[in-house]
């Protein structure tokens, strides 16, 4: 069968596409059971161990459970927001995972199924449309808990959306593009961009945090406080995509921190990509295991740091990540015009 260049771009894209989706959907999954093991080692429990060996069938378990619980929607809600919320939480961060570098080439393919010149302006774009699902689930249930979760949500996400924006500036003023291949071919041959740029790092670990919702910045959720706040009034498989969307911006923002600032696909010891089937498969293999590094860095986390008050966060965002952004931006600014200057 002869294909076009269309046709054949078409072709291995979807192939990709569902390659990604086919490993995506069992890690969003199986984080879940990682998020339960730990916090039961860390807490010195049993954790799951029913259902197959160390539990390894429960995910599968929680999903039938999901679809065959009955869909209810109460009476009080706005009902066309209330099914679209869950939905818009869900789809934005799969939609990032399009222009991740995942790795070099397996086949004559580039091991990314969205190659943008412009791929860090797409990723914050698209994230931002997450905060929406969040704020009309919390319009949508028409309840007073769950539109204090949306408030604090919408107002929490903008804040550090800022600082995280600032926060990979001097990242592209160091190599010079926008797109995130690019990045790791610059990290290849000249190291980590960890090593050049810590304090971005750990500006972008922070608001990553404040991102996704998590400990110890959870507070559109906050039990002790909001019931469930957001999704307090959904159930059923509706509920099961806000729990989805918070695992699969996780592993969005930990695939992100990978691309940026621990070199992809590749280690310090390894050459430049051979075009070979065995060293795009270790490729993609090493990349896997750099993100789930990460994922359980965001699990540790929630179960060793207590929760900030809401004024302790706000206050974190916009008078301490947001200035030590900016000034973090000068400070590159500076040293690269002193470099080329007197190069």
């Amino acid at each position: 069968m002869n294909l076009g260049p269309t046709e054949q771009f078409i072709f291995y894209s979807l192939i990709k596409i569902v390659a990604v989706i086919a490993i995506l959907m069992p890690m969003i999954a199986y984080s879940t059971l990682a998020e339960r093991l730990i916090s039961a080692w860390i807490q010195d429990r049993v954790g799951p161990n029913r259902v197959g060996p160390m539990g390894l069938w429960q995910p599968l378990v929680d999903g039938v459970k999901s679809f065959l619980k009955e869909d209810f929607t109460p009476a009080h809600v706005r009902k066309f927001y209330f099914w679209l919320a869950p939905a818009i939480t869900m789809i934005p961060a799969m939609l990032t995972i399009a222009v991740i570098p995942f790795g070099s080439n397996l086949g004559g393919q580039q091991m990314v199924i969205a190659d943008l010149n412009v791929g860090i302006l797409y990723t914050f774009g698209i994230v931002s449309l997450g905060v929406y699902g969040i704020v009309l689930a919390g319009y949508a249930s028409n309840s007073k808990y769950p539109f204090l979760g949306g408030i604090r949500s919408s107002a929490q996400l903008i804040s550090y959306e800022i600082a995280m924006g600032m926060s990979v500036i001097p990242v592209f003023l160091l190599v010079g593009s926008l797109n995130l291949s690019e990045v790791i071919r610059w990290q290849a041959e000249n190291g980590w961009l960890i090593l050049y740029a810590p304090f971005c790092f750990v500006i972008f670990l922070v608001s990553a945090f404040a991102e996704t919702n998590r400990l110890p910045f959870d507070m559109p959720e906050c039990e002790t406080e909001l019931v469930a706040g957001y999704n307090t009034e959904f159930g059923s498989m509706k509920f099961a995509l806000f729990f989805m969307g918070e695992y699969a911006n996780m592993i969005a923002g930990s695939a992100m921190m990978v691309v940026l600032f621990f070199g992809g696909w590749t280690l310090p010891f390894m050459d430049a990509p051979a075009n070979t089937v065995l060293a795009g498969i270790l490729h993609i293999a090493v990349f896997i295991a750099k993100l789930l590094f990460f994922m359980v860095i965001f699990i540790w986390v929630r179960w060793m740091i207590p929760r900030f008050r809401y004024d302790q966060l706000m206050e974190l965002g916009w008078r301490r990540a947001v200035p030590f952004a900016l000034a973090n931006i000068v400070f590159y600014a500076l040293v690269l015009f002193i470099r080329a200057k007197y190069r």
